[in-house]
């Protein structure tokens, strides 16, 4: 880990796009920003953006630096192995697709309950660690998606695990169903560095209600998601905040508070507070937008999309909201909530546990008791 420059990372999941494909040329000019301002680690996974993440960072980024400029985290994932002896020639492909002899970081990715159970019977943990030991990669570790008790039960079980992945921002940090402070305070008891993943909640906590933006702007100071990537930043044993940039504006902002670090005042803390408990009064379904969910849908239900919406409407109550609800449904081959047919495989998928099923009578409620 001795060359990570700084705690500050690039998470390759929501990058800058033209259509359907990666826009390399601005994906391009964001790496050169990042870089040439003392950073250097990069996230990716093969299911981000269908695998294009994988493919747009040998494009803008390893076949146009040396190795030693940059560290490259990838993930295994459940999806794409069946058996154990799938690990390896995925490996291997993801190397191609990359562009690179090795990782720096290779992560059991998504862990929860029953993931974790599919890796184990499937000795994905032993297959990466011997894979470690050839070279292949650096350092070993899980991303994790579930409550601590089980992020407990896998540490204790594999003492192997360099460093841990979680989910941590001011607004789950005590979410009965993320657990994130939980979640920190087991990988602090197991003396695991930790790497954040949506410190800005999938954007939510950038496009904030109007009392919670009212509050931030009486500090005077940074944007949105200064205040949210610092928070994150500023607890200890936390060695690396990714952020999903998707324009060089995003980027602009974070390394102009990121350069030089500096944790929230506790003036600031005491705004975080009261933005916390705007969020808890508001009741606003915690989605992320991460589009696990969309994969094993029948009905192609644009659930996260369904989900932005219904939040809209809880914070503004405008015609606006009603107006792309039928804009999301209609031209796209897409299906209403209504069309919901329970079997469960989009909560199965869901990092953040949400009653998905439930929630869609919700929306459906909301927006087609007219139709």
């Amino acid at each position: 880990m001795e060359r990570i420059k700084k705690n500050f990372g690039f998470g390759c999941m929501r990058l800058p796009m033209k259509g359907a494909e990666v826009d390399t040329e601005e994906f391009s000019r964001m790496i050169d920003a990042f870089l040439e301002n003392g950073f250097n680690y990069f996230d990716t996974a093969h299911g981000y953006l269908d695998g294009k993440s994988e493919t747009a960072l040998k494009a803008c980024l390893t076949s146009r630096y040396p190795r030693d400029r940059y560290i490259l985290t990838n993930k295994l994932t459940n999806a794409f192995f069946q058996k154990t002896e799938d690990i390896r020639p995925f490996f291997e492909s993801q190397l191609a697709a990359c562009g690179v002899e090795y990782f720096d970081f290779y992560l059991m990715h998504a862990q929860s309950a029953d993931i974790f159970a599919y890796f184990k019977e499937r000795r994905a943990y032993e297959t990466a660690l011997e894979l470690m030991a050839e070279g292949k990669f650096r350092h070993f570790g899980i991303s994790f998606h579930d409550r601590a008790c089980v992020l407990e039960q896998i540490l204790t079980e594999y003492p192997q695990i360099e460093v841990v992945q979680i989910q941590f921002n001011y607004a789950d940090y005590d979410d009965p169903a993320v657990e994130s402070r939980k979640c920190y305070e087991v990988c602090r008891k197991f003396h695991k560095p930790l790497i954040v993943m949506e410190p800005v909640k999938g954007g939510n906590l950038v496009n904030l209600p109007e009392k919670a933006m009212a509050v931030l702007d009486e500090l005077h100071g940074g944007s949105p998601a200064s205040y949210a990537i610092r928070f994150a930043a500023g607890f200890e044993g936390i060695f690396m905040v990714l952020s999903g940039m998707s324009d060089m504006t995003q980027m602009e902002d974070n390394i102009r508070y990121m350069k030089d670090f500096q944790p929230l005042s506790d003036k600031e803390l005491a705004a975080i507070h009261k933005v916390q408990e705007i969020f808890h009064s508001m009741n606003l379904i915690p989605c992320t937008a991460c589009r696990y969910c969309l994969a094993g849908c029948p009905q192609h239900i644009s659930i996260p999309d369904l989900f932005a919406i219904m939040n809209t409407k809880q914070i503004y109550r405008d015609w606006n909201a009603d107006y792309y609800y039928n804009v999301v449904h209609t031209g796209n081959g897409k299906s209403k909530a209504s069309a919901c047919v329970k079997c469960g495989k989009c909560e199965k998928a869901c990092p953040q546990h949400l009653p998905i099923r439930d929630l869609l009578i919700d929306v459906a409620e909301e927006f087609e008791q007219m139709a």
